[in-house]
């Protein structure tokens, strides 16, 4: 037995499946347009991501990260370059100067830096020069003194020298003729002349390890010659009785006494261009103004004065007297 359905029944069926099919083919077109739009976005978007991280790594050490965005505008990509380079609104510079040295305000040093005081000591040797090298021999000297530097070149100094000397052979044998009347066959001697000068320097050179001047002064100079014979002379010791020792006896000395005056020049060396002690080493020309004294013996001669006291078998002495001492010594 067959049942047929009503054509009513099967109409609202048909219209429901037809309306199903239509909503799935309208979603299936709209998921497509969708995905195609959304995949032009993506490959739109990521070369401007790239390009921000990029211009973000170009900017290294920036103040606050939180300030920045990888997206910067345009407009803020000079500032960051300027930071970058660390020359956003540098502080102007103040112009050099030219011409002038350091101003030193300590009370031990001048204003171009040289020390105030300066003070020197040396040794070396004598030598006689002109008529006095007629009866002095070369001997040695020694020499110390300070003064003020009034700037790395002009300098005043006081200084005491002493100038040994010796006795020329012929000297000793004349005055051995001399002495022989008095019972002295046998003479030696020694002479010397001491001084206290005051005289200016000026230094012409100054590098970093070697420096010159020119020096002199003006002062006082005393001068003796000691005559001098072997003596015996006998001690007596508890232990070893008398001792008899031999020993040169001065036994006649002639003092004299004038101005004179000296100059010279002088080299200098530093061993480190930071230190100020200097090595030096000088000569001076010494020209001292004696008065001269006649000769007189008491034996062969006449008395020349009313004082019959006055004996010079050594003229010399009180004549003017000329030599060069060099020196060598430290300076600081």
């Amino acid at each position: 037995m067959q049942i047929k359905q009503s054509p009513l029944r099967t109409i609202p069926r048909v219209a429901t499946l037809a309306l199903l099919a239509g909503a799935a083919t309208l979603g299936l077109h709209a998921q497509q347009t969708t995905g195609t739009e959304g995949s032009h976005g993506i490959s739109f978007a990521q070369p401007s991501i790239s390009t921000s991280l990029l211009a973000s790594n170009t900017v290294p050490d920036a103040p606050d990260a939180g300030s920045y965005s990888s997206s910067a505008a345009p407009a803020e990509s000079p500032v960051s370059t300027s930071l970058a380079s660390g020359s956003a609104n540098p502080a102007p510079q103040p112009p050099p100067r030219y011409g002038r040295r350091p101003v030193y305000a300590d009370s031990s040093h001048n204003a171009d830096g040289s020390s105030k005081y300066t003070f020197f000591g040396g040794a070396g040797f004598t030598l006689p020069t002109g008529g006095t090298h007629a009866y002095f021999s070369p001997s040695y000297n020694f020499q110390f003194g300070g003064g003020r530097n009034f700037n790395k070149k002009v300098a005043a100094l006081v200084e005491f020298d002493w100038a040994n000397f010796g006795i020329q052979g012929n000297t000793e044998t004349n005055l051995e003729t001399v002495y022989s009347y008095y019972g002295i066959t046998t003479v030696g001697g020694h002479g010397h002349d001491w001084s206290f000068t005051l005289g200016p320097q000026y230094t012409y050179m100054d590098h970093d390890r070697f420096g010159g001047y020119v020096i002199g002064g003006v002062g006082f100079y005393h001068k003796v010659t000691d005559f001098t014979t072997p003596a015996e002379e006998t001690y007596f010791d508890p232990y070893y009785g008398d001792i008899t020792i031999e020993a040169n006896e001065t036994f006649d000395s002639y003092v004299s006494n004038a101005v004179g005056v000296n100059g010279g020049l002088g080299f200098t060396y530093k061993a480190s261009r930071f230190s100020d002690v200097k090595f030096y080493a000088e000569a001076r020309y010494v020209y001292t103004a004696n008065q001269r004294r006649p000769y007189f013996d008491d034996i062969t001669g006449t008395n020349p004065t009313s004082n019959a006291n006055y004996f010079n078998a050594f003229p010399q002495n009180s004549a003017p007297t000329t030599f060069i001492p060099v020196t060598f010594g430290i300076r600081f």
